[in-house]
C-alpha cells in the first residue's frame, strides 16, 4: 500500500510542477547580434558584463575601439560612481554605520548615432554597521557588498538591453 501511495505523491508532485509554468532560465536574447562597450574589460564591471554578455550565447561583444564599426549596438557606460557615507555615530563620535552607494549612468545606441536606450542612471544602495574592533572584515565585508550592488546593476542593464526590440 506505502509503495503506491508513493508512486502516486510522485506523479502528483510531477503534474503540479508543470503546471505552474516552472521552467529553467533561458539564454537571453537581444535585438543585435553584436554590441560595442568602451568600458574597460580589465575593470571589475568591465569583467562582469563581459561574462554575463558571453553566457547570453549568440551576443558577441566588442571591447576594441578599432573594430567598433562592427557593432550593430553601441553600449556607453558613461560614469561609475561609489559613495560611503555615514549615517550612524555613537554618543562620543564613532562611526556606527555606513551607507554605501553605486551609482552608474549608461546609454545603448547605434554606431551611426541613434539613441535605443536614453541615459539612465541605476542606483543601488546598501547599509554597512562598523566597528572599529573589525575594521579588516568590514573593508571585506564593503568589497563584497560592492560586487554584489555592480552584478545587480549588470543584470539590470541585461535586461533592458533585451528589452529592446529593433534597431
Amino acid at each position: 500500500m506505502k509503495p503506491r501511495l508513493s508512486a502516486w505523491l510522485s506523479c502528483a508532485l510531477l503534474l503540479a510542477l508543470t503546471g505552474c509554468g516552472f521552467g529553467l532560465r533561458q539564454p537571453t536574447s537581444f535585438a543585435f547580434s553584436s554590441l560595442y562597450s568602451s568600458v574597460a574589460p580589465t575593470s571589475s564591471l568591465g569583467v562582469e558584463l563581459k561574462r554575463q554578455l558571453q553566457s547570453s550565447g549568440e551576443l558577441q561583444y566588442i571591447t576594441e575601439p578599432e573594430r567598433r564599426q562592427e557593432a550593430q549596438a553601441v553600449l556607453d557606460i558613461l560614469s561609475e560612481q561609489r559613495v560611503k557615507t555615514v549615517v550612524g555615530v555613537n554618543a562620543s563620535g564613532q562611526v556606527r554605520e555606513f551607507q554605501l552607494r553605486l551609482i552608474l549612468k549608461f546609454r545603448l545606441r547605434t554606431p551611426q548615432g541613434q539613441e535605443l536606450i536614453p541615459e539612465t542612471e541605476l542606483v543601488q544602495q546598501r547599509s554597512l554597521s562598523y566597528d572599529e574592533a573589525y575594521a579588516l572584515a568590514k573593508e571585506a565585508e564593503e568589497a563584497m557588498l560592492y560586487r554584489n550592488m555592480q552584478s545587480d546593476m549588470v543584470q539590470q542593464i541585461l535586461r533592458r538591453l533585451a528589452a529592446v526590440k529593433q534597431l
